[in-house]
């Protein structure tokens, strides 16, 4: 794996209150990500955050899409709310980016790519809630624009252990160089 984080991103996705509050068990689990985040700005590697959040009355969403058509009954998830803001122990600094995408992959909606591009990007390393949603939706996309992608297993959360296991031992291997965040890390140094 070369050392060429000079075009790499941290993308920290689906990290936000309504998420980690329900897939989150503690404090703890949010630790690696909390350190890949530190990493990165030590290393002056640029960080994306990603959320999903959605525009009142919900537009966005098709009543026959089944992951968010439930949402817009709840009445919940839309931009401004609570749920959707990044969670506080991994506050966004004034210089990166928070986008905001509509659909499960990172980059369903959003202005990422045109982020990416502006900065020159090849390289992306996937962080994110949940493995089976956002993590897999985004290394699928992100391998067919051609990028080469890391995933920071031990930064990366499901609330099947069995899938997110099968995930990053078997399936993101595939595409990806799989790692945890300190091997990550070491690999900076």
């Amino acid at each position: 794996m070369p050392n060429n984080y000079h075009k790499s991103a941290l993308l920290v996705m689906d990290v936000q209150n309504g998420i980690v509050s329900r897939i989150a068990e503690d404090e703890k689990s949010l630790l690696p990500f909390q350190k890949a985040v530190e990493a990165a700005r030590i290393h002056t590697i640029p960080i994306i955050f990603v959320r999903v959040a959605f525009s009142e009355g919900y537009p966005e969403i098709n009543p026959h899409n089944k992951a968010f058509s439930a949402l817009s009954q709840a009445q919940g998830m839309t931009i401004s709310d609570i749920g959707t803001q990044i969670h506080e122990s991994l506050h966004p600094e004034p210089s990166e980016p928070v986008v905001t995408k509509f659909r499960v992959s990172a980059f369903a909606g959003s202005n990422l790519e045109v982020i990416l591009r502006s900065r020159q990007i090849d390289t992306l390393i996937l962080s994110g809630i949940s493995t089976s949603g956002v993590v897999l939706s985004t290394l699928r996309e992100a391998a067919d624009k051609d990028y080469a992608l890391q995933v920071l297993s031990d930064a990366c959360l499901d609330p099947d252990p069995e899938v997110h296991r099968i995930l990053t031992e078997k399936v993101f291997p595939r595409q990806a160089d799989v790692l945890t965040v300190d091997n990550w890390i070491h690999s900076l140094d």
